[in-house]
């Protein structure tokens, strides 16, 4: 027992008192709130504080980083350009046939075509539409302009690396003057040619023409090639079927894809020492047609990416959408010529009647694009200053003038005289627009009570003739025709009554002495004030005398796929084959690169 006392005794002795207790731990409670207060619960909204803090400058690190790359990607983007891919395949659909690939020949769109991307010229229209030099450097004229003087440049090679000298220009125009050779080029009758050297030919005129530098637009032919060739034979020579050029493309080989219709295909590779730089296109390919209509299918189709010679109307059912088209003015004219010495149209008076009776204006509206009016024998751009005008179509005046003249309604709604009935011969040649035109015009005059009938020529088709026929019997009362108007106004060759021959070509057998006198007068100008002048002279008399009524100003329509750069509206074309002066700069499908800030 004081054993277990003794253990006890050291123990501490502990309050059990309850009300101390309780005091006790209220104290530890108090003390602990004070603590979580102080050291979590104060600092929990700190903590929101600094969350809210974080958040904003989160945001606001966003929306700098954002912007920074929004701009990063404008400035790429205002320093990043869409251009042409380099390389490819250009294929051009063309209307045939293609007999010859010798430039002296050309005569359907197909053959000329081949002849301006394999052949040099003296002197080329640049994409504003004006003459500039190709094979030309320099050329000089002496104070009568009866000598020119042309430098040609010293670094073009011909396609099997020959140099191309004056030599070959000598022997091109003695070609194109024999008649042996009977090329379609003409207008070098008369002219004199010199060889002075290598680089350098001399042209000698019997007296001044304006128009003269114009004539320098011709092929040039390699002499070391042919010129062991009989003139005569020049065209049927191999040459024409594997020709040696000195254009931007080289020949490779040609395909007859179907002999039935006509179909063949030329092939043609970029000429890499060209000089004036390579075409960014790798290859050419030309796909001849026989039709407008196959033209239209083969793009639609997908043979080709981009077809030519089409019609206005042929626009028609090309989904713009899949497809770009273009439009261009041509320096060509379409007229109603009429025959000034045949029948009734003999008749000054009832050719104004015509004219007045013609609404020039519902023919272009009826057409479906925009066509360029056409009063004068020349394109109205190529004059300045007060330019006459044709009368405006009154129908009450046309119908007073017929009465006038004693041709009277019948019963039938027709005008006679003396028993003769007012009958008129339209004839047109075989395509779309021209067929158009011609239901549109003798749709009016008949409205006129003229009796008309209408003959629609193929010129392909042998048996018809068109020349020996038609032509050049002037077999016809009015003949609804293109015209050939050219750079120049100099429109000589169809309205001086020199030309109203079985061969020239001054289809209404025009004469008068002011005109004739006005064109002479003009060829030999060089003055433009004096020129302009003299061509309005002789266009007040021409609306006057009314040899022909100017329909509109032709246009040629150009059709591509999206991905192909080629021609467009701000190329102002002399004649549709123009439409090359850009061909180096052709591009087939598109690639982003940045450009020099």
């Amino acid at each position: 027992m004081p054993e277990d006392e003794n253990k006890k005794s050291w123990l501490p002795k502990i309050n059990f008192n309850k009300r101390i207790l309780k005091k006790q731990i209220r104290q530890v409670e108090g003390a602990t709130i004070r603590h979580t207060h102080k050291f979590i619960t104060k600092r929990l909204d700190s903590v929101r504080e600094a969350q809210r803090h974080i958040i904003t400058w989160v945001l606001i690190v966003g929306i700098l980083i954002s912007a920074t790359g929004l701009q990063l990607m404008w400035f790429r983007q205002n320093y990043k350009l869409d251009t042409g891919t380099i390389g490819g395949v250009y294929a051009e659909a063309v209307l045939g046939p293609i007999e010859t690939l010798n430039p002296l020949f050309a005569k359907t769109s197909a053959e000329q075509s081949a002849g301006y991307l394999l052949f040099s010229n003296l002197v080329r229209y640049d994409k504003t539409g004006h003459l500039g030099y190709d094979v030309a450097k320099n050329i000089k004229t002496n104070n009568e302009k009866t000598v020119y003087t042309v430098m040609i440049r010293d670094d073009i090679k011909w396609h099997d690396g020959q140099k191309l000298t004056v030599n070959d220009i000598d022997f091109t125009i003695g070609l194109i003057k024999n008649p042996n050779v009977r090329t379609s080029i003409e207008g070098w009758s008369g002219i004199g040619v010199k060889v002075i050297d290598d680089y350098n030919i001399e042209f000698n005129l019997n007296s001044p023409y304006s128009a003269f530098e114009h004539l320098l637009n011709f092929p040039i032919l390699p002499r070391h090639i042919l010129k062991d060739v009989m003139p005569s034979g020049i065209r049927e020579n191999s040459f024409s079927n594997n020709p040696i050029g000195s254009g931007p493309f080289k020949f490779n080989f040609y395909q007859d894809v179907d002999l039935k219709t006509g179909h063949k295909i030329v092939y043609l590779e970029k000429n890499t020492e060209y000089y004036k730089g390579q075409a960014k296109i790798d290859k050419f390919q030309l796909h001849s047609y026989s039709t407008v209509e196959e033209i239209r299918r083969s793009i639609i189709n997908g043979e080709v990416n981009a077809a030519a010679d089409l019609y206005p109307v042929d626009l028609k059912n090309i989904d713009k959408n899949k497809y770009n088209t273009e439009s261009n003015p041509v320096n060509i004219g379409v007229y109603a010529i009429l025959n000034t010495t045949n029948g009734p149209l003999q008749d000054v008076s009832l050719r104004r009647a015509l004219q007045v009776g013609t609404d020039t204006d519902g023919i272009r509206a009826d057409l479906p694009i925009t066509t360029p009016s056409l009063d004068l024998p020349v394109i109205n751009s190529q004059l300045s200053g007060d330019l006459p005008k044709a009368p405006r179509f009154d129908l009450d005046a046309a119908n007073k003038t017929l009465n006038d003249l004693g041709w009277v309604l019948n019963a039938a709604g027709l005008r006679e005289k003396a028993d003769s009935q007012l009958k008129l011969k339209v004839v047109t040649v075989k395509n779309s627009e021209l067929e158009r035109v011609l239901e549109i015009v003798t749709g009016q005059w008949r409205a006129l009570g003229i009796a008309v009938e209408t003959s629609v020529i193929d010129p392909d088709d042998k048996a018809q003739n068109l020349v020996q026929n038609i032509l050049q019997p002037r077999s016809f009362d009015v003949l609804l025709y293109r015209l050939n108007i050219g750079a120049d106004p100099d429109v000589y060759a169809y309205w001086h009554s020199s030309q109203a021959t079985a061969q020239g070509f001054n289809f209404s057998n025009y004469s008068n002495v002011i005109s004739d006198d006005a064109l002479l007068s003009a060829r030999v100008r060089f003055d433009p004030v004096l020129r302009n002048a003299k061509y309005l002279t002789f266009s007040r008399q021409w609306l006057s005398d009314v040899p022909a009524i100017g329909l509109y100003q032709s246009t040629a329509q150009y059709i591509s796929t999206k991905n192909v750069d080629s021609v467009n509206d701000e190329n102002i074309l002399i004649s549709s084959i123009d439409r090359y002066a850009t061909v180096l700069d052709w591009t087939v499908g598109s690639r982003s690169v940045y450009k020099t800030p």
